[in-house]
């Protein structure tokens, strides 16, 4: 994973991280991967005056503050469910960021349970909104993913309900500057298919299942995520939806990668899935701006953001512009330093 992360990490996104000391700060979903990498920056980098932590799994919580003791005596654990509007209402109260990352995003179960993930990552969404509403919470930043964009699945449409929850809501004339971050697949992360690569071949495996030779993802550090997140923090007027530059990978460049030896296997596209992704759509062209190391897209009713980020330094692209995972100018190209991975027939 090491090699992988090396590979992708073009950019950092760690300047101009928002400023976190003696704020209060609520990370909801928070013991999940993306979770425990921002409390680890928060806590290696800033002295919060309160860190809290919502979810609802009380094992990872325990298993969480055991890892993190006597590093942070301003980190807390909160139980709860971001599908609770009283329980959201309490949690935020006092707090001065949030950073919403909890959902429900494993694509296959979520298309076999969509009212469980609508509950989740849409409801969810509108209960964050209401309470920032009612306590006049500073600052709200919601966790997206390339799936939102054009969405063919279940998980995709949560997602981009919930980047129009949070972009609605920048118009309300309210304090709260809400934005969402949308990214694309992080490297090691839980459900990802490296940890799962990774494990078959632990487990002795002669070969590495490849859902199409043509696959490609955008990719993206765990380190880079985070980052990326504080410093679209910093950089927020309100609307907006930050997309980070980032490296294209193919599937099966990323399985020569964990294992150069093996064969891959194709075996067809899972339910909901594309076989690329894309970060910005055509369409959203005509709304997209595009910053030194990012892209923020705003729609014509947030003018002021719009006007503020003109004013310093971004600029349109192109109506025709996509940011595609297989068009990506930023489209890595691994050299083989064995023979290339045969395909072995499907079944």
């Amino acid at each position: 994973m090491d090699q992988i992360n090396s590979l992708i990490a073009t950019r950092g996104f760690d300047r101009d991280l928002m400023d976190l000391d003696g704020k209060s700060i609520l990370i909801t979903g928070g013991t999940g991967g993306f979770g425990r990498a921002m409390v680890e920056l928060i806590v290696s980098r800033f002295k919060p005056a309160r860190l809290a932590v919502l979810s609802r799994d009380e094992l990872k919580q325990f298993e969480m503050a055991a890892a993190f003791a006597g590093r942070c005596d301003s980190l807390e654990f909160i139980i709860g469910d971001v599908r609770d509007e009283s329980r959201v209402l309490e949690a935020m109260a006092g707090i001065d960021v949030v950073i919403h990352a909890a959902a429900l995003k494993h694509v296959p179960i979520a298309e076999r349970n969509p009212g469980e993930c609508l509950k989740t990552n849409v409801d969810g969404a509108l209960n964050i909104v209401r309470a920032a509403r009612r306590l006049g919470t500073p600052h709200v930043c919601s966790i997206s993913t390339d799936k939102a964009v054009n969405p063919v699945n279940v998980y995709g449409a949560s997602k981009l309900a919930a980047e129009k929850i949070f972009s609605a809501a920048a118009m309300d004339g309210g304090d709260t500057v809400y934005c969402s971050v949308r990214y694309g697949n992080v490297v090691g992360s839980r459900g990802s298919v490296i940890p799962f690569f990774n494990r078959l071949v632990e487990e002795g495996a002669t070969e590495l299942p490849v859902t199409d030779a043509r696959m490609t993802r955008f990719w993206i550090t765990m380190d880079q995520a985070v980052n990326f997140t504080l410093s679209s923090l910093a950089l927020a007027h309100g609307g907006e939806v930050f997309v980070p530059k980032i490296a294209t990978l193919s599937m099966l460049d990323i399985a020569h990668l964990v294992a150069p030896d093996l064969e891959a296997r194709i075996v067809g596209i899972r339910p909901g899935e594309k076989l690329h992704e894309v970060l910005i759509s055509a369409d959203e062209a005509r709304t997209t701006l595009e910053l030194s190391d990012r892209f923020a897209l705003l729609s014509e009713d947030h003018v002021d953001s719009r006007l503020r980020h003109l004013a310093a330094g971004a600029h349109g692209v192109e109506d025709t512009f996509c940011y595609a995972s297989d068009t990506n100018p930023e489209l890595i190209r691994v050299p083989r330093t064995v023979a290339q991975p045969r395909r072995a027939a499907a079944g």
